[in-house]
C-alpha cells in the first residue's frame, strides 16, 4: 500500500463490499447446514471469517472506517461469549496497530509541514511507526534538545477518508447492528462525523493536550505527555513509556486489572472536573500503565498515562449535576422526583407520558455499580444488560425506545458506556462510588425537590462511605415499626 486510500469510489467499493460478504457467508452456511455439518461449528467458522474481513477492511482503509472500528471495539463485553469469542482477537489489533504508510509519504508529510530541513529538528527518528490509528500514526523520535518524543503525523487525505467512509457506514449501519445487541449504530456513526473538523485539527488537540498536562502535572494517579512542538498536521509530544491497556486486559493480574480499572474510573470523572474538558476516546490504545523505576512494582503505584487528546467535550462547568442528581435520587428510590427531572431536561419528550416506577426499574440495573461500595464489571454483567435492552419482548426495550438522549450528552453517554465497556474487558473490581462522590456534580447534594421528602437526608460534602444505601427494606422497616411503638 503506497498511500492512504483517498478516492471515494475505491473506499466506497471496500466498504461495500462488507455486507455482500455477511451475506455470502450467510448463505454458504445454510448450504453446508444442508449439507451434514454441526450448526455451531459453521457459525463459529462464519463469524471468525466476517471478523477478519470487517476489521482487516477498517484498519487498511484508516480514516473514519478504523474510527468506526476502534469505537466498536469497546463494546466488545455486549456481545454473547459464544459470538465474542471468534470477534474479539479481531478487535483488539485495532486498538495498538494498523497497516502502516510507508517512510517517503510520512518524510513528504514532515517536510511539508515542518519545513525541508525537519531532520535538524530531531537528533533521531525512527522510520517505522510505533503505533496507527484513524487518521495518524506515531513515530517514535528524539528532540533536538535530547528528549524522547512521539511525533504524530496525520494521513494525506484523512479529511476526505473521514467523511467518505462515515457517510458509507452509516449507509448499511442496520447491518452492523447485530455486532453490539442493545446498540443503535446510527447514532454512533453520525455523532463520530460530527467530531471530524475537530479531530483533524492538530492545534485544538494540543490545546487541549496542554490543559490536561498542566492539570496533572505531578498527580500521583494520572499523567499526560506536555507538548513539544504543533504544526499543521504534525503533533509532537513528549514519549510516554508503559504497558498498554490493551496488554492488561489480555494478561493482566487481577490486582493490576483493578488497579487499571479504578484509574480508569477516575480519569473518567477527575479529568472533566479539573480541566472542563471531557476525554471522548476511551478505547485501550489511548491508554498505558506506568509502573515507574520499578517494572514490577506492586500494582498500586501504578499510574495511568492518557494520549490522544484529538476528541474532548468542551464541558467548562464539568459533568452537568443533571447526572449526578437524577444518579443519587435513583439510588434513594425516588421515582417521581427522576422522572420529573428527566422530563425537565429533555430526556423525556413532551409528547411522551411514563410510569416514573417503570423508567426507575430501567434505570435501577444500569446504575447497579454505583450502589455498592465496590462493583466487579464482568462481560456477564455487561451482555445481560445489553441483552435486557435488546430483547422487544422486554419491558426495559419498550421504555427504552421511548426515552430521549438529547444531543447536549449524546458525546457524554458514548464516552460514559464505552469506560464501562472497557472496565468489563478488564474485569476490574473497582470502588466507582467513591469517584462519584468526589468528582460528580450533584451526587451528593442533589437539587432541592419541590415537596421535601423527611426520609431523604443528603451525604455530608466529605462521606467516603454512603452508609444509606447499605440499609436493607427489612432494617428500615423494623425502624418504622420501632418508631410507631415509641409513639
Amino acid at each position: 500500500m503506497s498511500d492512504l486510500p483517498r478516492k471515494a469510489v475505491v473506499r466506497t467499493a471496500k466498504l461495500a463490499a462488507l455486507p455482500l460478504g455477511f451475506a455470502g457467508r450467510t448463505a454458504l452456511g445454510l448450504g453446508k447446514r444442508i449439507g451434514g455439518r454441526p450448526a455451531e461449528m459453521i457459525a463459529t467458522e462464519l463469524q471468525q471469517r466476517t471478523a477478519e474481513q470487517l476489521f482487516a477492511t477498517l484498519g487498511q482503509l484508516k480514516g473514519g472506517a478504523m474510527k468506526f472500528g476502534q469505537a466498536l471495539s469497546v463494546f466488545e463485553s455486549a456481545l454473547p461469549e459464544e459470538i465474542a469469542g471468534p470477534y474479539r482477537a479481531a478487535l483488539t489489533k485495532l486498538q495498538e496497530a494498523a497497516p502502516p504508510l510507508p517512510s517517503t509519504t510520512v518524510h513528504t508529510v514532515l517536510a511539508q509541514r515542518l519545513g525541508e530541513d525537519w531532520r535538524e529538528l530531531f537528533a533521531q527518528f525512527d522510520d517505522k511507526p510505533s503505533a496507527a490509528a484513524s487518521i495518524g500514526q506515531v513515530h517514535r523520535a528524539v528532540w533536538h534538545d535530547g528528549r524522547e518524543v512521539a511525533v504524530k503525523v496525520q494521513y494525506p487525505g484523512a479529511g476526505e477518508a473521514l467523511l467518505s467512509d462515515l457517510a458509507q457506514l452509516g449507509r448499511f449501519a442496520r447491518l452492523l447492528g447485530p455486532l453490539v445487541p442493545g446498540m443503535d449504530v446510527k447514532p454512533l456513526i453520525t455523532e463520530l462525523r460530527d467530531r471530524v473538523s475537530e479531530e483533524l485539527d492538530y492545534a485544538l488537540e494540543a490545546a487541549a493536550q496542554r490543559t490536561y498536562a498542566e492539570e496533572f502535572a505531578g498527580d500521583p494517579d494520572v499523567v499526560v505527555p506536555a507538548v513539544v512542538h504543533q504544526g499543521d498536521e504534525v503533533l509532537v509530544t513528549e514519549w510516554m513509556e508503559g504497558i498498554p491497556l490493551s496488554e492488561v486486559i489480555s494478561h493482566g493480574t487481577p490486582e493490576q486489572r483493578n488497579r487499571a480499572g479504578q484509574l480508569l474510573a477516575r480519569f473518567l470523572f477527575a479529568g472533566t472536573a479539573r480541566t472542563g474538558l471531557l476525554h471522548a476516546d476511551p478505547h485501550p490504545g489511548n491508554f498505558r500503565l506506568l509502573t515507574g523505576d520499578a517494572p514490577d512494582g506492586p500494582p498500586e503505584e501504578w499510574r495511568l498515562g492518557v494520549l490522544d487528546f484529538g476528541t474532548v467535550d468542551r464541558l467548562p462547568d464539568g459533568l452537568p449535576p443533571t447526572i449526578g442528581t437524577s444518579l443519587r435520587m435513583t439510588l434513594d428510590d425516588r421515582a417521581d422526583d427522576v422522572y420529573e427531572l428527566l422530563c425537565e431536561e429533555g430526556f423525556v419528550k413532551d409528547s411522551i407520558e411514563l410510569e416514573p416506577d417503570a423508567v426507575l426499574n430501567y434505570l435501577l440495573p444500569i446504575i447497579e455499580p454505583a450502589q455498592a461500595e465496590e462493583f466487579t464489571f464482568t462481560r456477564g454483567w455487561m451482555r445481560n444488560q445489553a441483552a435486557r435492552i435488546a430483547d422487544p419482548r422486554s419491558p426495559a426495550h419498550q421504555l427504552g425506545k421511548q426515552l430521549n438522549l438529547p444531543p447536549s450528552y449524546l458525546l457524554i453517554h458514548r464516552v460514559t458506556l464505552s469506560t464501562i465497556g472497557v472496565l468489563c474487558q478488564l474485569g476490574a473490581t473497582v470502588r466507582l462510588r467513591d469517584e462519584l462522590i468526589t468528582w460528580l456534580p450533584g451526587f451528593v447534594h442533589p437539587a432541592p425537590v419541590p415537596v421535601p421528602d423527611p426520609e431523604y437526608a443528603p451525604l455530608p460534602a466529605q462521606t467516603t462511605r454512603d452508609t444509606s444505601l447499605e440499609a436493607t427494606k427489612e432494617e428500615e422497616e423494623e425502624e418504622d415499626t420501632a418508631e410507631e411503638s415509641s409513639a
